[in-house]
């Protein structure tokens, strides 16, 4: 799953030195999104991404890889393989203003696939096959300190669907909406909380909870900036709860370069 590319939606000064291509990479001990453990133990993430000389438009790839794997079962004979978290994603992103953006992102998790017996196909967007989706999103800064965000998943990419009685696949077209505001800021660091919500018009279940909709992300991050031999590393340590899930995490993500 993509990291969330509002994060720095509202750096959009224009350098004095125009640079289109941009890298960076990030070390994390473990990666959530949306109330979700993507990966519970250390991976490795990097980007490669284009940004116009105004800064409005973007686009880019994302990818992760762990550093130790996850058990999954082989769907013939059974048996539990190890399988190391493994993720390509595209994502785009246009900036209207310093308020509101809108993206794009094709998320492309591949962890365990071959492992448990399925064939690789990147470009594969069957509902069943359970690793590609894609969503559209929109963000508004209602303040400076506050964004509100809304992610749909198109179509029923990657068990996004409900089973009907008569066997058939219903879209769920999953909605997730975030709060976010920050709390406290200084020069190096600032603090925020947020909460988030899924739910879905079309069908009961959702991409994110078990059944109906309901509050799967709770929590607050404290972001800094520490400075070494004149190179800064943003930090950032996440503390996240799903009420449904009963499940809480906090999550370190250094940003090496």
């Amino acid at each position: 799953m993509l990291f969330s590319t509002y994060a720095n939606a509202q750096n959009s000064e224009v350098d004095n030195v125009y640079k289109p291509f941009s890298i960076n990479a990030h070390l994390k001990n473990m990666h959530i999104w949306h109330g979700f453990v993507v990966h519970p133990s250390a991976l490795f993430a990097t980007s490669l991404e284009y940004n116009t000389r105004n800064k409005k438009f973007t686009f880019g790839f994302w990818g992760g890889a762990s550093f130790s794997g996850v058990d999954v079962e082989h769907k013939e004979t059974g048996e539990l393989v190890s399988a190391n978290y493994k993720e390509f994603s595209i994502y785009t992103k246009y900036q209207f203003n310093n308020r509101f953006f809108i993206e794009a992102v094709t998320h492309n998790n591949y962890t365990g696939v071959e492992e448990r017996g399925d064939k690789l196909s990147y470009w594969s967007y069957d509902k069943t096959q359970g690793y590609n989706f894609v969503d559209v999103n929109l963000g508004y800064y209602v303040t400076p300190k506050t964004l509100l965000y809304l992610a749909t998943i198109i179509g029923g990419g990657s068990g996004d669907y409900e089973i009907q009685d008569d066997g058939s696949l219903k879209d769920s077209w999953t909605h997730y909406f975030e709060v976010k505001h920050k709390i406290w800021e200084n020069d190096t660091s600032h603090f925020s909380a947020f909460v988030g919500g899924a739910w879905s018009f079309i069908t009961d279940k959702t991409f994110y909870t078990e059944s109906a909709g309901n509050v799967i992300n709770v929590g607050v991050a404290y972001n800094k900036s520490i400075s070494i031999s004149n190179h800064n590393i943003p930090i950032e340590v996440t503390a996240m709860w799903n009420p449904e899930q009963e499940k809480t995490v906090l999550q370190l993500d250094i940003q090496l370069f």
